[in-house]
C-alpha cells in the first residue's frame, strides 16, 4: 500500500499564530489593490482585487527551475510538474482534472529555468474549489512508482514534440551556445537519457527539498477577498501538515553572481527541414539590472513588431523571411539578447549579415527619435493590454513577489518605460549589442554554409 508523502514534514502547530498582512498597492476604490500576507511557516500569499470581473485565477509559484538541477537530474523539475497532477491521498488524477472541468475552469502549469507555477482559473464563486485542489496537489502528491513509469513516456513525447519543431528547439540550442553545459544552458525538459535514468527516489527527494513553504508564493487575482483566500490557503496547508516551522521566514529572491563572457560560439544541428532556423545573440542583462527598461525599449524598436528595424529590413524590404524578431531572456544574475529568423537555407548568410549590420548600426548610433517614441508607445501599450485578464494579473504579482520581492503598479511600470531617454538607449545598445555574438542554427545546412556561419560571429 502506498502511503501519503508530502513535500514537508509536520512540526509544531501554527494554529493561532498571527498572520502578517500589509497593503502593497492601494489601488483605486478597491480596484487593483495588492495585499501580501505571510503565514506562520513562511508561506507568502499575494492577491490583487478586481471586483469588476466574475473570474479568479489562483496559482502557486515554486522557487525551483531547471537551473537547480544537477546533470543527472536533468528535467526533474519539469517531470515533477507532471507528477503533481497524478494524484494525492484525497484525489486521483481524474478527480483533480474532473473537479476543475466540472465548473468550466482551466488548470495547467509551466516550468521555467528559475521557477515553476501551478494555476487554475475559475468563476469567482468556485475559487474555494481551485484553492483546495491546487494546494492539495502541492502538499500531498503521492509520486508513486506507477505514476513515474506512466508519465515517463509522456515527458519523452514532449521532448520529441519539441525536437519536431526546430523553430522552438533552436532557442534551446542558443542557450547551450551562450551558457554551455550548465544548468541554465541545458534544456528545461531534460534529455531522453536523463529522463529515462530518473528514479522515483530522486524525484521524491527533489520534491521534498524544493517544495518547502518558505520557497513558495501563493498568488490570486480577480473578484476575490484577500482575507478569505488567506484563510483557505492556511487551512489547506495546515491540514496537510505543511507549515512545519512556525518561525520560518520566506526565502529571499534568488541571487547570483554569474557573468556571461561568451563570444563567437556556433552551435549547428543538421536537420532535413524546409527552412533553416537561426538565433544570433549576445549576453543580455539580469532581471534586476536598472538598464532593463532601456533594453526593453531597444528590443521593441529593433525586433519587437512589424515596424521594427529587423522586420522591415528582412521581411518587408527583401522578403527573406516570414518570421523574424528579437527577444530578451533575463535571469537572476545574467541574461540573453537574441535575434531569431526562419528562412531558406541558401539565404542564411544574407539574413545573418543584415542582422549583424543592424546590431552594429544601433550599437554605434542608437535609435532615431521617431523609433524611440514609437517603441516606448508600443511597449507601454502591450504591457497594459497584456494585463487584461486575471491570469495575467496573477502571473504578474506572483512572479514579482518570487523574483523581485516587491510590486510595481501599472502606473509605475508605465512611468519606468516613459522615462527611458535616448542616452540610456544608446548606452545599453553600446554595452549589449556591441559585444561579439554567438549563433545557433538548425536546418539542412551544407558544409560550405556551415563554414560561413562562423563568419557571422567573427
Amino acid at each position: 500500500m502506498t502511503t501519503r508523502s508530502t513535500a514537508v514534514t509536520a512540526r509544531p502547530s501554527t494554529k493561532g499564530r498571527a498572520v502578517r498582512t500589509r497593503t502593497l498597492l492601494p489601488g483605486t476604490d478597491g480596484i487593483g489593490t495588492v495585499r501580501r500576507s505571510v503565514l506562520p511557516g513562511g508561506l507568502r500569499v499575494v492577491t490583487e482585487t478586481l471586483p469588476t470581473v466574475r473570474s479568479a485565477t489562483f496559482g502557486i509559484w515554486a522557487a525551483v527551475g531547471s537551473r537547480d538541477e544537477t546533470p543527472v537530474l536533468g528535467g526533474a523539475t519539469h517531470y515533477l510538474e507532471h507528477l503533481l497532477f497524478k494524484g494525492t491521498s484525497r484525489r486521483s488524477a481524474l478527480d483533480i482534472s474532473a473537479a476543475i472541468d466540472a465548473v468550466g475552469g482551466e488548470m495547467n502549469a509551466f516550468t521555467a529555468k528559475e521557477y515553476t507555477c501551478y494555476y487554475a482559473r475559475v468563476l469567482d464563486t468556485d475559487l474555494p474549489l481551485a484553492v483546495d485542489v491546487v494546494c492539495d496537489m502541492l502538499t500531498g502528491s503521492l509520486i508513486r512508482q506507477e505514476d513515474i513509469d506512466a508519465e515517463r513516456g509522456v515527458v519523452l513525447e514532449e521532448i520529441a514534440m519539441t525536437e519536431d519543431d526546430p523553430g522552438d528547439q533552436v532557442h534551446d540550442l542558443f542557450s547551450t551556445a551562450m551558457l554551455g553545459d550548465t544548468p541554465l544552458g541545458r534544456p528545461v525538459l531534460g534529455t531522453v537519457e536523463t529522463i529515462n535514468a530518473l528514479t522515483r527516489d530522486q524525484v521524491h527527494r527533489f520534491y521534498r527539498r524544493h517544495y518547502d513553504p518558505t520557497r513558495l508564493v501563493v498568488a490570486a487575482a480577480g473578484n476575490i477577498d484577500h482575507a478569505g483566500v488567506v484563510r483557505q490557503v492556511r487551512r489547506a496547508f495546515e491540514s496537510a501538515g505543511a507549515l512545519r516551522d512556525p518561525d520560518a521566514a520566506p526565502q529571499p529572491p534568488r541571487a547570483g553572481r554569474r557573468a556571461l563572457r561568451t563570444a563567437g560560439r556556433v552551435e549547428v544541428l543538421d536537420r532535413r527541414t524546409e527552412q533553416a532556423h537561426v538565433v544570433l545573440g549576445v549576453p543580455g542583462l539580469s532581471r534586476t539590472d536598472d538598464r532593463r527598461w532601456a533594453l526593453g525599449v531597444l528590443n521593441t524598436a529593433l525586433g519587437g513588431g512589424m515596424s521594427s528595424r529587423l522586420f522591415q529590413e528582412i521581411r518587408e524590404k527583401r522578403g527573406l523571411a516570414y518570421s523574424v524578431y528579437s527577444y530578451t531572456s533575463s535571469f537572476a544574475d545574467c541574461g540573453l539578447f537574441g535575434v531569431y529568423a526562419g528562412c531558406q537555407p541558401s539565404r542564411v548568410p544574407e539574413v545573418l549579415k543584415i542582422c549583424r549590420d543592424e546590431l552594429h548600426q544601433v550599437a554605434e548610433h542608437g535609435l532615431t527619435d521617431e523609433e524611440l517614441r514609437r517603441a516606448i508607445g508600443q511597449l507601454a501599450g502591450s504591457t497594459v493590454l497584456g494585463l487584461e485578464d486575471t491570469g495575467a494579473l496573477m502571473n504578474r504579482i506572483g512572479k514579482s513577489e518570487l523574483c523581485w520581492g516587491d510590486q510595481l503598479s501599472v502606473d509605475d511600470l508605465l512611468a519606468k518605460i516613459a522615462a527611458v531617454t535616448p542616452d540610456e538607449v544608446r548606452a545599453v545598445a553600446r554595452d549589449v549589442l556591441g559585444q561579439r555574438p554567438s549563433l545557433a542554427a538548425i536546418g539542412p545546412l551544407k558544409q560550405k554554409q556551415t563554414s560561413r556561419l562562423h563568419e557571422a560571429v567573427a
